[in-house]
């Protein structure tokens, strides 16, 4: 009996270790692509902003994009200060950021348009562009997050966003070039050498 509740332990503990670094890669993983044709246009595609105007995504071209599904009561929200950073040292006429809040991953993005700019600006100083609230899943997933999300659209993968700050990068030609998960950072070198190539 007792050889039994060894065992029955190291089991257990060994369960616990590949469940605890199966969502450490859930949230970790980093996927790069080489760059190929979308099978339809990045720039087709358009959002409104927070402040209620459309965007229209062929003002990108020519411009690499970094999207992220942001939230404002999430453990990863502390990464909205490095993507302003990023902003700051990058971005400009050739590297932008896109900011998607959305409320599908813990009701972790309850509020108004008007309570996300406060939030976004007095807390960490957004000056990137922040998009309305979207579903990035689901029956009601936004237009860019089905581009996003879906191979016959993309031309590279098929994608699903786990949880809030999931990072896309789309380059200069419009192409998906990679897709990484809200563990990443927004300083990962993926990213900083993405923004300012």
């Amino acid at each position: 009996m007792r050889i039994d509740l060894h065992w029955l332990a190291i089991s257990t503990i060994l369960v616990l270790l590949a469940l605890g670094l199966s969502a450490w890669k859930l949230y970790k993983s980093s996927t790069v692509y080489t760059p190929k044709p979308a099978m339809e246009s990045f720039y087709n595609l358009n959002a409104t902003t927070l402040e209620g105007a459309p965007f229209d995504f062929a003002q990108l071209k020519g411009k690499r994009v970094l999207i992220v599904n942001t939230a404002s009561k999430c453990g990863f929200t502390p990464q909205y200060a490095d993507l302003e950073k990023l902003h700051d040292t990058h971005g400009g006429d050739s590297f932008v950021i896109l900011g998607f809040p959305c409320n599908q991953f813990g009701r972790q993005e309850p509020g108004s348009s008007n309570d996300i700019a406060s939030f976004c600006q007095r807390n960490y100083g957004v000056s990137f562009q922040m998009m309305e609230k979207v579903d990035v899943k689901g029956s009601d997933v936004h237009p860019v997050y089905q581009w996003l999300c879906e191979k016959a659209k993309n031309g590279a993968d098929d994608h699903k966003v786990a949880w809030n700050f999931h990072k896309f990068l789309v380059d200069e030609e419009g192409r998906l070039v990679a897709s990484l998960r809200s563990g990443v950072s927004p300083m990962d070198d993926t990213i900083v050498d993405f923004a300012k190539r």
